[in-house]
C-alpha cells in the first residue's frame, strides 16, 4: 500500500528505459559522449516536464546488473535520499555498480553499509570517536600543510609564472589526512612521496566506470568499451593497495587500538581506514579543493577585497586563527557555502525504496515501488531556480543574514547543511571538517594575498586550477 497522497497532483513517472540491453547503452552513449552530464539530464527535464523521471545511469552493460533509476533533480524530491526509514543504502557508494571488494581488502566498509547493519553502527561510531579525538589537531596542522603549500606555489610562479594548483593541493591534502591519523608525515614510511598517486590509481579505478578521459570523439567506442563495459580488475593496483595498507598499518597503531575497543577486528579496521583517509578524505580534498578555488578566483576582485577585509580584522581582533574568529567570519563561511552549493563535490546519491513511497517535487507527487532505485544528481537539486535566485550564479553572500536560511538547501554532505551525522544515517562523519578546511584555506589566502587569477578546465572529476597571477597582501 501506497501512503496517503499529498497536497500535489499524484501523477505517473514520466520517462523511459526503452529496450532492454539497448535503451541502457544508448543513455550511457548520450550521458558520456553525445550530450554530456548536464544537457543528459536538463533535455529530460524539458522533454517531460519534470524534475522526477526514469531513466538508465551508467555504466550499465555489463558492469551493472540494473541500471534502471528514478532520477530526482529538485530540492524538494531530493531530500528522500537521506531518510534512511525509507531509503536502503546497501551497495549504493558508486550507484548501480559495486566494485570488486579486492579494492578494499574484501570488506564491505563502512560507505557501502546501510545503517541498518550493525557493523554500520561500529564503523562510523569508531570514526566519529577518531575525529573528536583529533579536534585539537585540525587547525594547526592543516595551517602547517598550507604553509608549505603555498611555499611551493610561490616557488613554481617565480620560476614558471603560473602554478598548478592541484599538484600542490594534492600533496597538502594527503600530508595533511595522513599525519591526522598517523601522527607522522608520510615520507617518513616507505610511501615515501608516493602516496598521492598511488591513491589516485586505486581510487581512479574503482570509479573509471562513471567517468571518461578525453579520447577524441571518433574514438568514443572504444573508450566506452575500455572503461564502461567490463570491471576493472584490481590486480592492476594489487601491489600499491598493499604498500598504501601498509604504510597505515604500520603508522596508525593508536587508532587501530581504538578500532578494538569499538569491537572492530585490526585488519578490517585498518582497510576502512584507508577507505576513509584515501578515498573519502584525499579523494574528496582532491576534487573539492580546486573546485573552492576556482570559484572564488572566478570570483574576481571585488570579493576578494571583502574576503580579505573580514579576514584580517577579525584574525587581528581575536588575535590569530581560532575556531572563534573563524565563526565571526560570515562572509568567509558563505563563501565556503556558496562554492559547496554551486558546485558540490559529489554529485550524485543513490538509494533504494525500503517500501512503496510518495515523493513530491515542487508541483507533483509520484508513487515509487519498494526495491526501485532512486537516483540524485545534486548540482541540479542545489541550482533549483525555485529555491534560490540566479542558481547558475557564485553569488558570494548568498548565505549571509537571512540567506542562512537556505543552508536547509545545501546537501552536498549527503544530509542537510543544518543537520548533523549520526550512526543511524549515512551524512559524511566529517561534514564539519571539510567545512572547517575549507574556511582555513580562504582564511591563509587572503591573509597572505590580496588577489589572484586562476585558468580552468574540466577533469573526470573536478577542476584543474591554474593560478595565473598572485598579488601579495599589502596590509596585514
Amino acid at each position: 500500500m501506497f501512503p496517503p497522497q499529498s497536497a500535489v497532483p499524484l501523477k505517473p513517472i514520466p520517462g523511459s528505459y526503452g529496450l532492454p540491453f539497448f535503451g541502457a547503452i544508448k543513455d550511457r552513449l548520450d550521458y558520456f559522449y553525445n550530450q554530456g552530464k548536464d544537457e543528459f539530464f536538463s533535455s529530460r527535464v524539458e522533454k517531460y516536464q519534470s524534475t522526477v523521471f526514469k531513466t538508465n545511469m551508467p555504466p550499465g552493460p555489463f558492469i551493472a546488473q540494473n541500471p534502471k533509476v528514478i532520477a530526482v533533480l529538485d530540492a524538494i524530491s531530493f531530500p528522500i535520499l537521506f531518510d534512511t526509514s525509507k531509503i536502503e543504502k546497501f551497495n549504493v557508494l558508486d550507484g548501480t555498480y559495486l566494485p570488486s571488494l579486492s579494492f578494499t581488502g574484501g570488506y564491505r566498509v563502512c560507505a557501502y553499509l546501510d545503517p541498518s547493519e550493525p557493523n554500520h553502527t561500529s564503523l562510523k561510531s569508531f570514526f566519529m570517536s577518531v575525529l573528536a579525538s583529533k579536534h585539537k589537531d585540525f587547525v594547526p596542522l592543516f595551517r602547517t600543510c598550507l604553509s608549505q603549500m603555498f611555499i611551493d606555489i610561490e616557488d613554481e610562479m617565480g620560476s614558471k609564472r603560473t602554478a598548478n594548483f592541484n599538484d600542490s593541493s594534492d600533496a597538502m591534502s594527503f600530508n595533511f589526512v595522513f599525519r591526522l591519523f598517523c601522527e607522522k608525515d608520510p615520507s617518513e614510511t616507505k610511501l615515501g612521496s608516493e602516496g598521492p598517486a598511488i591513491v589516485d590509481k586505486w581510487v581512479g579505478l574503482q570509479l573509471a566506470p562513471l567517468a571518461t578521459i578525453g579520447f577524441p570523439k571518433f574514438l568514443k567506442h572504444f573508450e566506452d568499451l575500455l572503461m564502461h563495459t567490463f570491471p576493472i580488475p584490481f590486480f592492476l593496483v594489487k601491489s600499491d593497495y598493499k604498500k598504501l595498507y601498509d604504510a597505515f598499518y604500520a603508522s596508525s597503531s593508536s587508532v587501530l587500538d581504538k578500532a578494538e575497543s569499538f569491537g572492530i577486528d585490526r585488519d578490517e579496521a585498518c582497510h576502512n581506514l584507508v577507505f576513509v583517509a584515501g578515498f573519502n578524505a584525499y579523494g574528496g580534498m582532491k576534487a573539492w579543493f580546486p573546485t573552492l578555488i576556482k570559484w572564488v578566483g572566478k570570483a574576481g576582485e571585488k570579493l576578494h577585497r571583502q574576503l580579505a577585509n573580514e579576514i584580517r580584522t577579525v584574525v587581528k581582533e581575536e588575535g590569530g586563527v581560532t575556531f572563534q574568529a573563524l565563526e565571526k567570519m560570515t562572509l568567509t563561511k558563505s563563501v565556503v557555502f556558496e562554492a559547496l552549493r554551486i558546485e558540490p563535490g559529489v554529485p550524485f546519491q543513490y538509494g533504494k525504496a525500503k517500501e512503496d513511497i510518495v515523493i513530491n517535487s515542487h508541483d507533483a507527487a509520484y508513487e515509487i515501488k519498494k526495491g526501485e532505485m532512486i537516483f540524485g544528481y545534486q548540482p541540479f537539486a542545489t541550482k533549483d531556480p525555485k529555491i534560490f535566485y540566479h542558481p547558475e550564479e557564485f553569488v558570494g553572500h548568498r548565505f549571509v543574514g537571512e540567506g542562512e536560511n537556505l543552508l536547509k538547501y545545501v546537501y552536498w554532505s549527503n544530509g542537510r547543511e543544518t543537520e548533523d551525522p549520526t550512526v543511524g544515517n549515512k551524512q559524511c562523519p566529517g561534514k564539519d571538517l571539510v567545512v572547517l578546511l575549507s574556511r582555513l584555506l580562504v582564511v591563509e589566502l587572503f591573509l597572505r594575498y590580496d588577489t589572484f587569477t586562476v585558468e580552468t578546465a574540466v577533469l573526470p572529476f573536478g577542476s584543474s586550477v591554474t593560478l595565473t597571477s598572485l598579488i601579495k597582501a599589502t596590509s596585514t
